[in-house]
């Protein structure tokens, strides 16, 4: 029904920029709210940004706030995610997420489809 691809990972270092992009298709991507996620080396998936149908309702994790920016272009099927200011806590492979749903999520369990996700590395 969706299909979500990841792109924009790769190496940077600390205090970079880098802008992941989530291409989505199939029917009815434009009535869904969308999240991205991540999952550190040993370290369980957790919520990174989600944002609802409109764009009107963002909400970041405490982490990343104030230097991760979450976007949508419903006319491009296209999420993204910019990164400033990055720190090497922030590697990890990042997931985008779809949810049935024109309101945002921090709950993974509330997304039924994801992307293969996008290797982040930062270094110091």
């Amino acid at each position: 029904q969706v299909q979500l691809v990841e792109s924009g990972g790769g190496l940077v270092q600390a205090g970079g920029s880098l802008r992941l992009s989530c291409a989505a298709s199939g029917r009815t991507f434009s009535s869904y709210a969308m999240g991205w996620f991540r999952q550190a080396p040993g370290k369980e998936r957790e919520f990174v940004a989600t944002i609802s149908w409109g764009g009107g309702s963002i909400y970041y994790a405490d982490s990343v706030k104030g230097r991760f920016t979450i976007s949508r272009d419903n006319a491009k099927n296209m999420v993204y995610l910019q990164m400033n200011n990055l720190k090497p806590e922030d590697t990890a492979v990042y997931y985008c997420a779809a949810r049935r749903s024109l309101i945002h999520s921090v709950y993974e369990h509330e997304y039924a489809y994801w992307g293969q996700g996008t290797q982040v590395t930062v270094s110091s």
